[in-house]
């Protein structure tokens, strides 16, 4: 089980109790599920309420990274802090089950960053995310990356007080992830189209996939790159550009 969501494991039964006189059900682990996962949720988004008010009142742009492990999230982000954070005062958040191995490719750009490990947790929560900017000069910052937990399914529920969900998809992956993780793909507002370099070596329709994502969520911005090349890491930056500028303005 997820130790901060409650997310039921693959053994988790309801129980049917029958009577004499007729079949009376009694799903108690059912209800207790939905009961423990509604909780969780309110909680998390009242916290989330605070961290969007306190990076909002420091004027920083936050981003919330999210992708199924393996996409090239951390790829993305390291080539985007060194092609940055001359202009930008750029801070990550660094969220994995296991190991710091991310965390320090993202320290290795000399921005700062801070490492959260979620243990059995498949995904990082407005709790710790509360935590760990506070050890950040939000003063000083422009932009914050939220790298979350490699899972395409719950940090779609979590909202972390990010300013905008950005889900990573790599064209090695196949081109219906929209439809078999619908709700992560309706959450975020960009999808990042990573390893475009590979297409000449694959069998993916960049067109179907980007259909398929805009079936989902008519309103999201689909950025075609790659993190290896440089190809359309200009667009990915053009648009971080305008966010913090919104931001600053606001």
């Amino acid at each position: 089980m997820c130790t901060t969501c409650g997310c039921p494991p693959a053994e988790t039964h309801t129980h049917d109790h029958d009577h004499a006189d007729g079949a009376h059900h009694h799903h108690h682990g059912e209800s207790k599920i939905i009961s423990v996962e509604t909780n969780v949720l309110e909680k998390n988004n009242r916290l989330a309420e605070g961290n969007r008010s306190l990076f909002s009142g420091h004027k920083v742009f936050a981003l919330n990274l999210v992708s199924s492990p393996g996409s090239g999230k951390t790829a993305i982000l390291e080539r985007t802090l060194r092609e940055l954070s001359a202009g930008l005062a750029c801070a990550v958040i660094e969220g994995d089950q296991q190991t710091d191995n991310d965390a320090m490719r993202i320290a290795s750009t000399g921005v700062k960053v801070k490492q959260i490990n979620t243990g059995a947790g498949c995904h990082l929560d407005a709790h710790m995310i509360l935590h760990a900017a506070l050890e950040f000069d939000l003063a000083s910052l422009d932009l914050m990356f939220i790298e979350n937990v490699g899972n395409l399914v719950c940090p779609a529920s979590f909202d972390l007080g990010e300013n905008h969900k950005v889900v990573v998809l790599s064209v090695t992956e196949g081109e219906d992830k929209p439809l078999k993780y619908p709700h992560m793909f309706h959450a975020a507002d960009v999808m990042l189209l990573n390893k475009i370099d590979l297409l000449p070596h694959l069998k993916f329709d960049v067109e179907k996939c980007c259909e398929m994502a805009r079936r989902i969520n008519p309103g999201i911005r689909i950025i075609e790159l790659s993190a290896q090349s440089g190809e359309g890491m200009n667009v990915w930056y053009d648009w971080l550009k305008e966010g913090v500028d919104k931001v600053r303005n606001k």
